[in-house]
């Protein structure tokens, strides 16, 4: 399989090219060539294939021969070795919590398949990568969890201060080693945009073999299919239509469960459920897409007001409005809307939902109302990463799990920086030597 960049489509590379490949701008976004449609025997085993398998093959069918089966089976049963319930809440209601991984938070899953595969491919080279990686929370813990120690890698991870949860922060910024943090005078968007200007600095990258691991990375991104297919695969007989709500941000989760349509699975539609950070169902209602200043919300990790997988899904729609529209509906919400979710599904269920879940619920319900479907919303994050918030609106207080419980009594190692390019090239050049 060859990948293509969509803003040059004569330039195509190698899987390993577009894992590894310092990028000169962030707009660079790798498509494969094609989507691959999966067997028909595939999908009539889905309910007797674990989790494992069914990331084995629906890989196996992106990536060709570029990886040998043994080594593409040694980093999925490595990667992904927790689970991935699917729980009924309703007759029609269904929940997928993603938080089941070490860092308790859906992006394990990308991250920890992207670090076997930078693992595999930089095992016979004799050369250093630098990944940047911009985050509102969850994305840094998850990259720097799964990369925690790897040879030939460091990790630097920019995260906008005061803007993340007390308990990401820890996450962010206690493992040390390999792994630095830069604690930027900004939000998301300022982070991000830091890091595409330094992707653009041809002299930064060629010191540095810089790459990325957000969802811009199709490494980092493609893996989340794999839950997509293994939710259909726990899903009883149902007889009404489909539908998945995602919450979403950067789109990269929302774009890995539109590949998986693309590749067979039955999903009629899929929700956009977002904050009011509302650019992409604005696009959905009158079809401009008009990216602005981001908007801080409790769904920190929402919070963004320039989705970077936007250009992917015009790519997978052939930039054909209308197609996009059948297959993708779009709502938003604001935090108080997100709170009295967050409150209905404790009371009526039982079931203590961190705040982006409770957005995806209520997308859910919002589409389900005037639409006879059986509905599944993604929980991404342990409700323990937003104690505070989830305390306020159910008026219980969150059990922290075992791998939380011990991050308060962890040291703070972080760099505070400006908003600056300036500062950050300077440190980037100064600390290559001390960020290993």
């Amino acid at each position: 399989m060859n990948f293509y960049n969509i803003n040059n489509p004569t330039e195509k590379v190698s899987l390993k090219e577009a894992v590894l490949k310092s990028v000169t701008r962030v707009s660079d976004l790798y498509m494969p060539e094609y989507i691959p449609i999966l067997s028909s025997e595939f999908f009539n085993r889905l309910n007797c294939t674990s989790l494992q398998k069914i990331a084995f093959n629906v890989s196996k069918a992106m990536f060709g021969q570029d990886i040998p089966d043994i080594a593409l089976e040694n980093i999925i049963n490595k990667a992904l070795n927790f689970e991935i319930p699917l729980r009924q809440l309703d007759k029609n209601l269904y929940v997928l919590e993603l938080f089941h991984g070490p860092t308790l938070a859906f992006k394990d899953v990308g991250a920890r398949f992207m670090a076997g595969l930078f693992g595999f491919f930089l095992q016979n080279e004799n050369r250093e990568i630098t990944i940047l990686v911009a985050t509102s929370g969850d994305t840094g813990s998850a990259v720097a969890n799964a990369f925690f120690n790897c040879n030939r890698v460091k990790v630097v991870l920019l995260f906008p201060s005061g803007r993340v949860s007390h308990i990401q922060e820890k996450q962010l910024t206690t493992m040390g080693g390999n792994i630095t943090a830069l604690e930027v005078d900004g939000d998301f968007d300022d982070c991000q945009h830091l890091v595409k200007l330094a992707f653009s600095d041809v002299e930064l990258n060629k010191r540095l073999n810089l790459t990325s691991a957000n969802s811009i990375n199709f490494a980092r991104l493609f893996p989340q299919s794999f839950y997509y297919f293994y939710s259909l695969g726990q899903l009883p007989a149902i007889k009404k239509p489909l539908v998945v709500s995602v919450p979403s941000g950067n789109f990269g989760n929302l774009t890995a469960g539109i590949i998986a349509k693309k590749m067979g699975l039955h999903v009629h539609n899929f929700i956009a459920s977002t904050n009011i950070n509302r650019v992409i169902p604005e696009y959905l209602q009158n079809g401009h897409f008009e990216p602005h200043a981001t908007l801080h919300t409790i769904t920190n990790a929402m919070d963004v007001g320039n989705p970077s997988n936007f250009p992917r899904i015009l790519e997978l729609y052939n930039n054909r409005h209308n197609e996009i529209c059948d297959d993708i509906k779009g709502f938003w919400f604001t935090d108080d809307q997100t709170r009295a979710s967050m409150r209905e599904l404790y009371e009526l269920y039982g079931y203590m939902a961190d705040p982006h879940g409770a957005v995806a619920y209520l997308g859910l319900k919002k589409f389900i109302e005037t639409n006879n479907y059986t509905g599944i919303f993604l929980e991404t994050a342990h409700p323990a990463k937003f104690p505070d918030e989830v305390r306020e609106a159910t008026g219980c207080k969150v059990q922290i799990p075992y791998g939380l419980d011990n991050l308060s009594d962890l040291g703070k190692m972080s760099v505070e920086m400006p908003n600056d390019f300036d500062f950050f090239r300077n440190f980037l050049i100064k600390s290559k030597s001390q960020i290993a």
